[in-house]
């Protein structure tokens, strides 16, 4: 079911690492041309341009976009019970976790009289993606809504697909979420279609266009989101999820292939990858791919993702050969199950999140482990951090010099001006200067 791709005798550098390993294609530039002509249509028609395209794509006429708040106080009632209690307590962990990332201010005293303060300013209004598809995100809703809110973040707006069989209302569960966090303001788009209008806005039905846009979503909304950046800022252009796991002879074969058949059960697309110096391990893992992946719902879902280019089986000569491979695949996630995981872990330099020892899976992190789920995918967690309270907040500098320390430092500045052919920049400072 998984390939194998045998690196143990392989001696390569992280770049040609990244070309050897599997990973799944996303081609974002090929769907800027079906993206275009909605954006723009959005951004001269405001929602009217939104609806045509979500009757069209998803087969649904929604002629009022905000959702009721009757309907999310009747989502939140209707709500299972465990499944509010599941969310209750995963808002509550993360609240936690988030509330510790919010930043001070910082005076820093250059010399004497001369001051630099950084302070964080939270964004004034963001819009906040909850993708629909072929699963339903709740969590996304947590992960979404709570670091923008610790952030401090005044104006937010959730958009999440409207769904035929609910009247044209987003799935109750993500109205439930949001009604749980306070959010009042839901919108009935997805797709492409809703990061224009949350772009863009419309003043007829009182959307206000949005300063950020965060949270995940197809092929579709991630070209949105490149073909907006600028208009809007943007976390990440999120692709197919990835489960990278590195084990040695000591981890559970049962456990590995539960945690590799957890992530393709997301898409076909998905990507799931273990990393081992054992062929003992990857053949025990192999066996249970074939007894597990046969007892779960979305059989042919997770097949076809194991199955795929995207996925497979690496072997390393040893563990630090598996490091490399690792650092260099950069996975969304990267769970470490090894004698002395922790260390191994710590080792770590190119994950969107670690889950370390045999008792933290990457499912627990989708949910309840209180860290974020939003994550960088697609290599980019070489140089992108995951979701959190940082996302949604600025920082700004203030300079503050009294005349003593201009004077003092002024000949520099007058150099670097003169060298750079600027004058009128030291003449700024000149006109400061004492006359003789």
């Amino acid at each position: 079911m998984l390939r194998r791709v045998d690196l143990s005798a392989t001696a390569a550098s992280p770049g040609q690492l990244r070309r050897m390993l599997p990973r799944a294609a996303m081609d974002v530039s090929s769907a800027l041309d079906a993206v275009t002509p909605l954006v723009r249509a959005v951004r001269e028609q405001g929602y009217a341009g939104a609806r045509a395209a979500t009757a069209r794509f998803d087969g649904v006429d929604v002629p009022e976009p905000r959702v009721p708040a009757e309907a999310l106080a009747k989502a939140l009632a209707g709500l299972d019970g465990s499944v509010r209690a599941a969310l209750e307590e995963s808002i509550r962990r993360v609240q936690i976790t988030h509330a510790e990332q919010r930043r001070g201010v910082t005076d820093v005293e250059v010399a004497p009289g001369a001051m630099v303060t950084e302070k964080w300013v939270p964004v004034d209004r963001v819009g906040l993606y909850v993708p629909g598809g072929i699963a339903v995100y709740p969590s996304s809703v947590v992960m979404n809504v709570v670091p923008a809110q610790v952030a401090g973040v005044p104006s937010l707006a959730v958009c999440s697909p409207p769904q035929k069989e609910f009247g044209g209302l987003p799935h109750p569960t993500i109205l439930a979420a949001c009604a749980l966090l306070g959010v009042e303001e839901v919108y009935a788009v997805g797709g492409a279609q809703a990061i224009a209008l949350m772009a863009y806005g419309d003043p007829e039905f009182g959307i206000e266009p949005v300063d950020l846009v965060t949270g995940p979503g197809n092929v579709y909304v991630a070209a949105a989101k490149r073909l907006l950046r600028g208009v809007i800022g943007i976390d990440a252009e999120a692709g197919p999820t990835e489960i990278a796991i590195l084990a040695d002879r000591t981890a559970d074969p049962a456990h590995v292939a539960a945690d590799l058949i957890s992530q393709a059960e997301h898409d076909p697309a998905a990507a799931s990858v273990l990393v081992t110096d054992s062929g003992e391990l990857a053949d025990a893992v192999t066996a249970q791919l074939h007894e597990q992946v046969a007892r779960t719902r979305h059989v042919e879902r997770v097949r076809t993702a194991l199955s795929g280019p995207q996925s497979a089986i690496v072997l390393v000569a040893d563990l630090e050969q598996g490091l490399e491979v690792v650092n260099a695949y950069a996975a969304e996630h990267l769970e470490v199950i090894t004698v002395e995981a922790r260390m191994w872990a710590e080792r770590v330099r190119h994950a969107g999140c670690v889950f370390v020892g045999a008792h933290s899976p990457v499912s627990l992190g989708d949910y309840c482990a209180g860290s974020n789920h939003v994550l960088p995918t697609g290599c980019t967690a070489r140089h992108a951090s995951g979701l959190s309270v940082q996302s949604f907040l600025r920082g700004v500098h203030l300079v503050e010099y009294t005349r003593e320390a201009l004077l003092e430092v002024a000949p520099h500045v007058l150099a670097l001006a003169e060298a750079e052919d600027l004058p009128a920049h030291g003449a700024a400072v000149s006109a400061r200067m004492p006359r003789p």
